[in-house]
């Protein structure tokens, strides 16, 4: 056994991977890891977002499950019979866009393959690289129940799948129509919500349409001159009067010569361009909508692929983007092109392969809108609630214009839609993948749909497809089991950031309510953007992306963890810097060192005997004797209460802090320095701090357990882990003994700076006067002189009523202290003192002027002003401790 004087910086690699492993051997992140600790009636769980099969952990992932881990842990210790459920997203559109390419690069058309060999592929590929993420996870210490890990697309949460579908097409909730789509000419529909706007510099071409039967021509501004052979009316405002008297005729196509109508409808902007705009119902979600209203043709000029078809005549064959500029030619040619004017305007992107998207019209899919009432009406009378609660006005907003969903997908992996389509035209929806017949006319000339489900609708299942729902008729699993769904379901609380509201919260929401009658979560914590130290969001062009397992190396887990937890202010971006993680590994390495501390003083009050069995036999909270360790333990105290109240309103960062404050500010800068007036206080302080590493242990679990066994004598291999040890309840606080310290510790702080006003730093003094303020008493004198003259250096101290002659004093919060100034040349210091007030002085005075100049205030940059203003408010303050300085001296 290495001796207690032994000493070095703290290690993260040396014990991270060493526990994690052992941990995890031992279940101790299974359902029943803590069962002897389990309470009765009590049950937490929580659902991880499932990330991507194609996914590597970045630093969005590492706040949601940071943030997750640590309520799970503070549960399990708690007594709660705690699920975390792990699982993977097969993620449709990302991982089919991957292998195509894999394929590609060997010359292989997925065509040429065939759909099954496609799919084994796919399966390959996903069985090789798709656990990556969960390796990542471990290295952070995550503690999902690992053996209960799900994927998308096993065949529990398939079947899954084909109930929610089955039951939602039977109660008319799932239709297939022709409908305006988002469509990706590589990946095809998608919904609104997985379509990104970027700003665009394009053109705005302004192009001339003939009126029939006469010289004129209206002036249409567009900036997609390729839709225009889709035109079926050009359109005004009714209350327009440049074109009042043209309603209701009829202009000629350019160069296709087809009649179109001129409307009239509210729907334009009377100021954009020239107040006349085309309409290509077949190609804008907004003409979509003034076609049906006008009963105008709906005129298709692309194909699926972006190829213009035979209505765009002579460029049929052309790729839509790549036709465009040769349209233009042509009608530039011919005299229709008026103007081309340069145009920013935002432009709709497929989330997944970056291609343009275009509305396009197509049969496809869909859930009606109605699905969700439930679920809003729920959500509106608090059976869930929303951390910050201002994200349910927005779940309010977006639901208030919810649309259809569109949830057809034209791809090969992911779950086949579970509708056949027969030769005398019925067409039935079945859970079952064996379908050989129609039930209607018994033909067995039956074809299921080709597409696939939206990866959204598996996902939205998540919180009870993973409790075994779908499978009610199935032997028990290996990932579930029969009593699953009645104890976790709804599920505690849902963690996640808030960019998959409307992907994934929304949808969970309204799938729960709708299928099970329960919303599916009781709290929802929605957390914000971890973003880069200047602010800035994290973006592989701009070279500021933070990769996770990096600061995990450099700083190790326990200080990324701690560090994301306390910068994550519910609603507010987190900015993360190398100077945050440093606050976080001192802090591991002040923990350490305490440790380090209380062990040497046992070997030194008890020998190696005590050093053998540590504290683990000392003293009982209840039971401590000594005046420090009594405050010290009602000091821990406060801090359990707090930390519990953070926690259980989701307010990480408060949490994080409190611990802070209590382990670095009050037990490593005080209690250890008091206990060196008091040395028996070290064994009950080894209690304290134990209990302080469990309190601590959800936010840094690695060196919590290594500290833990420290201070047991014992070793992870030969005893239980801190993990699942009782988390700290409140115990009886001792305001008397607070009261006492607190006067101590003021006048501790006091002395010490009235010796930095005399410039004798640390360095021990004859004696010292003490005038403590009228409503504060010391009852125990004898322990007030022992810790003052020991922690302050001051051979003797005088408690006293006035201020004695020829000293220098200084006012703290309890009292007033005063040294001696014989045998003092207090001279340096008072020139010191009027040379810094006089620099100071200037400096104000140059600020003051700078910042009263009308034209420097109107012409500086707004971050020059803030720092000039920071920097007088900044002079000033010391300008004013620079005189109560000099007033000591009067």
């Amino acid at each position: 056994m290495n001796t207690a004087s032994e000493s070095k910086s703290y290690q993260p690699s040396d014990i991270e991977s060493k526990f994690y492993k052992i941990c995890k051997q031992r279940g101790y992140f299974e359902i029943n890891g803590n069962k002897n600790i389990q309470k009765e009636g009590k049950k937490f769980a929580i659902m991880m977002p499932p990330p991507n099969v194609t996914g590597v952990l970045h630093i969005g992932h590492a706040l949601t499950l940071t943030l997750q881990d640590i309520i799970t842990r503070y549960k399990r210790m708690d007594g709660y019979k705690t699920l975390y459920q792990p699982g993977l997203d097969h993620a449709g559109i990302a991982t089919q866009n991957i292998v195509e390419k894999q394929l590609l690069t060997q010359g292989i058309k997925k065509e040429e393959l065939g759909r099954e060999m496609f799919i084994e592929k796919v399966w390959e590929w996903k069985e090789k690289s798709g656990g990556e993420i969960f390796s990542q996870m471990e290295h952070l210490g995550i503690t999902p129940a690992w053996s209960r890990s799900r994927f998308t697309m096993d065949e529990g949460l398939r079947n899954a799948v084909k109930k929610a579908f089955v039951k939602w097409y039977e109660k008319g909730l799932i239709i297939q129509d022709n409908y305006m789509v988002n469509w990706c000419t590589h990946d095809g529909a998608l919904s609104d919500i997985e379509v990104e706007y970027e700003e665009n510099n394009g053109k705005l071409y302004h192009l001339k349409y003939p009126i029939k039967d006469s010289n004129e021509y209206l002036i249409v501004a567009t900036t997609r001159p390729e839709t225009y052979f889709g035109d079926s009316g050009v359109m005004v405002h009714p209350e327009d009067e440049r074109y009042k008297h043209l309603v209701g005729k009829k202009v000629l196509l350019p160069i296709s010569k087809r009649e179109i109508p001129i409307i009239a409808d509210e729907y334009v902007d009377m100021s954009f361009g020239t107040g006349c705009v085309k309409v290509t119902p077949a190609h804008d979600i907004n003409d979509y909508e003034v076609g049906k209203r006008h009963h105008l043709e709906f005129i298709t000029v692309f194909d699926k692929n972006g190829f213009l078809n035979e209505n765009a005549e002579e460029f049929q064959g052309l790729e839509r983007l790549q036709a465009r500029d040769k349209i233009i030619d042509k009608l530039t040619k011919e005299g229709y092109v008026e103007k081309i004017e340069e145009y920013t305007n935002q432009v709709g992107k497929c989330y997944r392969c970056g291609n343009t998207i275009e509305p396009y019209i197509s049969k496809q899919w869909f859930v009606k809108a109605e699905v969700a009432k439930g679920a809003i009406e729920k959500v509106n009378n608090n059976f869930a609630s929303f951390y910050p609660p201002g994200w349910k006005n927005n779940y309010n907003a977006w639901m208030r214009d919810l649309k259809d969903w569109c949830i057809s997908r034209q791809l090969w992996w992911g779950h086949r839609i579970p509708v056949w389509t027969c030769e005398c035209s019925h067409t039935f929806a079945s859970e079952s993948d064996f379908v050989h017949s129609c039930p209607k006319c018994s033909s067995k000339n039956i074809l299921q749909d080709p597409d696939v489900l939206d990866t959204w609708f598996s996902s939205g299942l998540w919180a009870f497809s993973t409790l075994g729902w779908g499978n009610e008729n199935w032997e028990e699993g290996e990932k579930w089991n029969k009593e699953d769904l009645n104890e976790f379901y709804p599920n505690s609380v849902l963690i996640t950031g808030f960019d998959i509201l409307f992907f994934w919260v929304a949808r969970m929401l309204l799938s729960g309510e709708s299928l099970l009658g329960d919303l599916p979560f009781k709290d929802i914590y929605l957390h914000a953007l971890v973003r880069d130290e200047n602010g800035h969001k994290m973006s592989k062009s701009k070279g500021n992306v933070i990769d996770p397992l990096e600061i995990i190396e450099k700083y190790g887990a326990d200080s990324v963890r701690f560090t994301l937890a306390m910068l994550c202010v519910q609603g507010r971006d987190i900015k993360l810097s190398n100077s945050s993680l440093e606050i976080s590994k001192n802090f591991a390495n002040k923990l350490f060192n305490a440790v380090n501390f209380l062990m040497m003083y046992l070997e030194q009050l008890g020998g190696t005997h005590a050093l053998e069995k540590g504290f683990q036999t000392k003293e009982k909270l209840e039971d401590f004797k000594t005046p420090l360790g009594k405050y010290a333990k009602s000091r821990l105290n406060l801090a359990i209460k707090e930390v519990r109240l953070a926690l259980n309103s989701y307010r990480f960062n408060d949490g994080a802090n409190i611990l802070y404050r209590f382990l670095w500010g009050e037990f490593c800068d005080w209690f250890i320095e008091l206990s060196k007036a008091d040395k028996p206080s070290i064994y009950e302080l080894g209690s304290v701090l134990k209990e302080s590493l469990k309190l601590l242990h959800p936010y840094m679990p690695f060196i919590t357990e290594d500290l833990w066994h420290k201070l047991n004598a014992s070793s992870l291999e030969n005893s239980s882990s801190i993990m699942i040890a009782s988390y700290p309840n409140e115990i009886i606080q001792d305001e008397n003994t607070e009261n006492e310290f607190k006067i101590i510790q003021d006048v501790i702080i006091s002395i010490r700076r009235a010796k930095m006003t005399l410039d004798i730093g640390n360095k021990s003094i004859a004696k010292a006067y003490v005038q403590l303020n009228e409503n504060k008493k010391i009852k125990n004198q004898d322990l007030f002189i022992k810790f003052i003259t020991k922690l302050a250096k001051v051979e003797k101290v005088h408690i006293v009523g006035n201020k004695p002659e020829k000293t220098v004093s200084d006012v703290s919060e309890c009292c007033k202290t005063y040294l001696s100034l014989e045998g003092i040349d207090i001279s340096p210091i008072l020139k010191r003192l009027e040379a810094q007030k006089e620099k100071l002085e200037k400096e104000i005075s140059k600020l003051k002027a700078m910042l009263n100049n009308e034209k420097f205030l109107q012409n500086a940059p707004a971050e020059v002003l803030a720092t000039n203003k920071a920097n007088l408010k900044e002079c000033e303050e010391k300008f004013s401790k620079v005189l109560d300085e000099l007033k000591t001296f009067a």
